[in-house]
């Protein structure tokens, strides 16, 4: 069993939290070849035709990097972890607000986790291929005030988008209709140090 970061944005983490999200999609990184038998290749020096591992398999461990801050005592020992998905102002046993900058999720570390998920199916398939249920599996939801009356599989392309960096739009966007990962999972426990292997 691997233990590995897997990064979410304040949205998606909010609907890990609310059981709303069940899977995610994850770009399959150029150049490699989907060969009509299904395998997927990926170069390697002069070889083109190494198979291409997905970046999670059945049985990982993921730990849930999300936005987060560490609020420390006066003499700078640590007090406690906040996480912007759910924690909001004041923090503080007095009322009072304490002070801190919000860091963003690549840097947050393992210590740092809460939220744990065991890896249950990785696939690959078109991003545009998302059914409605798959939509939803993915935390979007068909509500007129969380989606502006359009169905999960709308929200989730518009969501989608606000993930990719501009320069990468044409190449991974939602039109672009890149192969994507479909990594489904469940919410588990902290795996206890014995069972780690990372």
């Amino acid at each position: 069993m691997r233990v590995l970061p897997m990064l979410f944005n304040t949205e998606m983490v909010k609907a890990i939290l609310d059981g709303r999200k069940t899977c995610t999609r994850r770009v399959l990184k150029h150049p490699f070849e989907v060969h009509p038998n299904g395998f997927i290749t990926k170069p390697h020096g002069n070889d083109r035709l190494c198979p291409y591992t997905p970046p999670y398999q059945p049985g990982d461990i993921l730990y849930v990097r999300e936005t987060w801050s560490e609020i420390r005592n006066a003499d700078g020992s640590h007090k406690k972890y906040v996480y912007k998905a759910s924690d909001q102002y004041p923090f503080g046993e007095s009322g009072y607000i304490i002070k801190f900058k919000w860091k963003p999720s690549i840097h947050m570390p393992k210590e740092a986790a809460r939220i744990w998920l065991k890896v249950t199916d990785v696939r690959v398939e078109r991003l545009q291929d998302i059914t409605e249920v798959g939509a939803i599996n993915e935390g979007c939801i068909d509500d007129i005030e969380f989606a502006k009356g359009k169905s999960a599989r709308n929200h989730f392309a518009a969501l989608w988008n606000t993930t990719i960096k501009k320069p990468d739009i044409d190449i991974y966007g939602w039109s672009a209709n890149p192969w994507v990962w479909v990594i489904e999972f469940e919410r588990c426990e902290k795996p206890g140090k014995e069972n780690i292997n990372d």
